[in-house]
């Protein structure tokens, strides 16, 4: 059952590089057995690519381009697009602008924004997300959320600043210690040159004034120097353009960050969380 929901959700990239892998496979001369022992995955694995029951990962294709691709460059084209296909479709629109984005500036108030998640850390929250998905679905989200983090080392460098709440790194998923290995990677990634993490203390809501209560957001400056925001409600990913609307956005996430604690207050604050036992 699950395979043949696969089938039918595979994209148009999926079934183009299935159909362009088969016949290359058949050019080379290659059973699927044997395609299978070059690339070190079964042939069960292979049939699954060929067919969209499993399309192709992202390992998958690197291999195929170098034991099949001649040189053509055509699975290594596809990995973007095939990543792209993996995401859920409310947040395609927004990954392309973030993959060439100029500075990235988020707020979030229920969990670590996906740019910063570990691999434990996303695949509990997927995985305990309702309602559920397959195995083999939580595993795709997780590979296309990690394969965000690209972004971090890009050339040139984007400037990513994050601010969130403190009640996002008290809430645990899976475990404490994914919490634990969280905090640690989100201190790690606070000291690169590029990036810029802010808290928004609880005790923020008790002076007053408080910015944040309209929920999460992200500020992109794209390639060609045009500010659009992104906002997500219950599975629904809106992009918001229009000039007005993102420059009201943007005067209120520069009051969250005026209501948040410095960048060295925050990773102190973060390291301090990530060495209590729980």
């Amino acid at each position: 059952m699950a395979r043949a929901e696969n089938k039918t959700e595979a994209g148009g990239t999926a079934h183009l590089v299935a159909a362009l892998a088969k016949a290359l496979r058949e050019q080379h001369g290659l059973t699927q057995p044997q395609l299978g022992d070059k690339l070190g995955y079964t042939a069960a694995a292979v049939s699954a690519m060929e067919t969209c029951a499993q399309p192709a990962s992202d390992q998958m294709l690197v291999k195929l381009e170098a034991e099949i691709g001649g040189g053509l460059g055509v699975f290594e084209k596809a990995r973007k697009w095939i990543l792209l296909e993996k995401y859920p479709a409310r947040f395609r629109g927004f990954s392309e602008l973030e993959a060439g984005a100029v500075t990235i500036c988020s707020y979030e108030t229920l969990v670590v924004d996906g740019l910063f998640q570990t691999e434990d850390y996303a695949r509990a929250l997927i995985g305990g997300g309702y309602p559920p998905v397959s195995e083999r679905k939580r595993e795709e989200l997780v590979e296309a959320r990690l394969a965000r983090r690209a972004l971090f080392d890009r050339n040139p460098a984007p400037l990513i600043e994050l601010i969130l709440e403190e009640s996002v790194l008290r809430r645990p998923f899976g475990s404490w210690e994914i919490l634990r290995g969280q905090l640690r990677s989100l201190a790690e990634d606070a000291q690169r040159d590029n990036v810029c993490v802010q808290v928004l203390p609880l005790e923020r809501g008790l002076r007053g004034t408080y910015a944040g209560t309209r929920g999460p957001m992200h500020l992109v400056e794209t390639a060609d120097h045009q500010d659009v925001v992104y906002l997500e409600i219950e599975d629904q990913g809106i992009l918001v353009s229009d000039p007005a609307e993102v420059s009201q956005l943007a005067h209120r996430y520069a009051k969250i960050r005026s209501q948040a604690l410095g960048p060295d207050e925050s990773l102190s604050f973060i390291e301090r969380l990530a060495g209590e036992e729980r």
